[in-house]
């Protein structure tokens, strides 16, 4: 069980789980497309996530929509970590061809190889995605447990963004276990559920061990700074070391449950090395939950520089209110406790990126794509 492939392997997460793996003894096989949405135009010269594997693992330039690839990529391996996907939430709700086409359809090219070729893969990791969750779990204040469908839009227009029953009572965000209802609010997220149910059930059926893990934000050195459609941290330290001030959508009061990369990889490193994930799904977080404007003041005092943090009201169909992992099932299964606490980690990315080249990611262009889409009010 040394021999390894990682899908997107060149990626943020990807990138430092190889490493890390390779350090550890496996036979790591990285199976990446080094799209230009996330290492640049001329990635193989200019991306730092690409660099940081080159020479150090077995690279396969390829696409998981491409059998070929798949059939080269697989080939002798004991274990794959699918990691490969399109990230983003606003970006999925007008590009849905292309996320159903990798997401999707790029899972069940592996599956097919696995059910009809040879091979030798024992296990399947899948990686998941709070975003299954869509609005999550809530507490009524008479009802108990509600599960809230997505937020009304002309509420929200009038600046009413907290979760609110239709009888008019405000509800209070839990955190969501494995067994919360899923209910995704966006194309990114019914493709990840999708691709976990593909794996849980197919793997299942052939023999193989399947495991998911419904990651939360995921943030740390290594993360794309070019990419403006995904990673909060990313985007906004581009704006701010730009010149430009921060724009923060809703209230500023929206909450996410942000994991250190370096803990992420411990998940998933364990999910490996432990049978008893095999069949299961996990939550990948912290279990608390910290408000965007919360970020964007930690940002700022971090970076030392003089901008301003507008509370612009717009808000993004699909977006969540607020999402934050239940993490007691990894913690008990696999005796994984995430180490890295935000202001660490925090202090650890800003100093990162203080020694990056940051440009300009276009993200007010992506606004306007989205404005046009009708998807950004």
């Amino acid at each position: 069980m040394k021999n390894i492939l990682i899908t997107g392997g060149a990626g943020f997460i990807g990138s430092k789980l190889s490493l890390q793996l390779k350090e550890m003894g496996y036979e790591v096989t990285v199976l990446d497309n080094l799209s230009s949405q996330i290492h640049g135009k001329d990635p193989e010269t200019d991306s730092p996530l690409y660099r940081s594997i080159a020479g150090q693992v077995s690279f396969i330039k390829g696409d998981v929509v491409n059998s070929e690839d798949w059939e080269k990529a697989a080939e002798g391996k004991d274990i794959i970590v699918h990691l490969a996907a399109e990230t983003g939430t606003g970006q999925s709700m007008y590009q849905i061809e292309k996320y159903t086409g990798v997401n999707v359809s790029g899972t069940a090219k592996m599956l097919d190889l696995l059910v009809n070729r040879p091979h030798q893969i024992k296990k399947v990791i899948i990686a998941s995605s709070r975003a299954v969750y869509g609005e999550g779990k809530y507490l009524h204040p008479e009802l108990g447990l509600i599960y809230p469908k997505p937020r009304n839009v002309e509420a929200m227009r009038k600046g009413n963004f907290e979760i609110q029953y239709p009888d008019g009572q405000f509800l209070t965000a839990l955190p969501t276990d494995e067994e919360s209802k899923i209910h995704p609010t966006s194309i990114y997220g019914i493709t990840k559920y999708t691709q976990e149910q593909m794996v849980m059930t197919a793997c299942a059926s052939m023999g193989v061990a399947p495991v998911a893990l419904r990651f939360q934000n995921v943030y740390g050195e290594g993360q794309s700074l070019l990419n403006p459609y995904t990673g909060i941290l990313s985007i906004f330290s581009s704006q701010i070391l730009n010149g430009n001030d921060i724009n923060v959508f809703e209230d500023g009061k929206e909450s996410r449950d942000f994991i250190h990369v370096d803990d992420a990889v411990e998940a998933v490193i364990k999910c490996i090395e432990n049978d008893a994930a095999n069949g299961e799904v996990f939550n990948v977080g912290t279990g608390i939950p910290t408000s965007v404007t919360a970020v964007a003041e930690n940002l700022k005092k971090s970076y030392n520089r003089d901008f301003e943090i507008n509370i612009s009201g717009q808000f993004r169909v699909g977006d969540i209110r607020h999402n934050f992992a239940d993490i007691s099932k990894i913690k008990s299964r696999l005796d994984f406790y995430p180490k890295i606490s935000f202001g660490e980690g925090m202090s650890k990315f800003t100093n990162w990126v203080l020694q990056q080249n940051v440009r300009d990611v276009k993200f007010k262009e992506s606004l306007e794509e989205m404005k046009v889409k009708g998807l950004l009010k």
